[in-house]
């Protein structure tokens, strides 16, 4: 059993973490996993658990996360009749295939590539964040055919390349193919557990040297379970904010962070 002087510090870092993503994920209505992976990945790394594979275990730990929160967030939508059940079923095989494939590839990357994957995603995401427009349209439906056979596996492998669930890719998606933003989001909190799930189960059977204290597989249990505890407290409060200012700036500021934190990541990546 590690030590309290191991645990505590770790414990309290984690309890931060949860509740400023709680907060952001209520407020924004970003995906929990774009702040987190890089949260573990920095706390971990204060504490002393470095090494290649750290980012796969907050990758995993992440995704782990995300099965909880999208959830209960799809079947709070779904009550609302917000989840278009059409658009899961037609992109869900695909998502699934793609978070397979995306997990052995995580398993097998180091730290300093999964650095590099993220880092330029994330800078996609900021910029989409901070510079799209609710107007832009690449069409008037849902891709089909050949088209959705493509998509649909690619948000689920570069969503699992990241840690995230289905919102960062899933919602931009919907909404330049013209489905509303709230059905965008509900949806998108399906697409999350067709991510999250497969990808979960196959990390739990990946073990690597040098994980944290009570790591299940690539999962570290403490991480998990106590950033679910404090989204679970923190996210109505993000959600009063969102409904109490404008959001829109504030995700501008959002896309800046989340560019430096991108920025960050391929500077370490690259040893400068």
């Amino acid at each position: 059993m590690p030590a309290a002087s191991a645990l505590l510090p770790m414990a309290a870092l984690l309890v931060v973490i949860g509740g400023f993503g709680g907060v952001l994920a209520g407020l924004l209505g970003v995906g929990g996993g774009i702040v987190l992976v890089p949260a573990f990945f920095y706390a971990f790394s204060y504490l002393g658990y470095g090494g290649p594979h750290i980012l796969q275990i907050c990758v995993a730990t992440s995704l782990a996360t995300i099965v909880v929160t999208s959830a209960r967030s799809v079947m709070a939508h779904s009550r609302k009749g917000a989840v278009d059940w059409d658009i899961l079923k037609g992109f869900g095989p695909g998502i699934v295939i793609g978070s397979i494939v995306g997990s052995f590839i995580v398993a097998q990357l180091h730290t300093e590539a999964l650095q590099i994957i993220f880092g330029v995603l994330a800078l996609v995401v900021s910029f989409y964040l901070g510079l799209g427009r609710a107007d832009w349209r690449l069409g008037e439906a849902m891709p089909t055919g050949l088209l959705r056979a493509i998509l649909s596996p690619l948000v689920g492998f570069l969503s699992v390349l990241m840690g995230i669930g289905g919102g960062s890719f899933g919602v931009p998606m919907m909404t330049l193919y013209s489905r509303p933003i709230h059905r965008a989001v509900a949806t998108a909190a399906g697409f999350g557990i067709l991510i999250a799930v497969p990808s979960v189960i196959s990390f739990l059977f990946t073990t690597v040297p040098g994980a944290p204290p009570m790591t299940v597989g690539l999962v570290n249990v403490p991480a998990f379970l106590l950033v679910i505890a404090m989204t679970l407290i923190t996210t109505p409060w993000g959600v009063k904010l969102a409904h109490a200012m404008d959001p829109k700036p504030l995700k501008r500021v959002f896309a800046f962070f989340l560019c430096l934190v991108a920025l960050n990541m391929l500077r370490k990546a690259l040893g400068f």
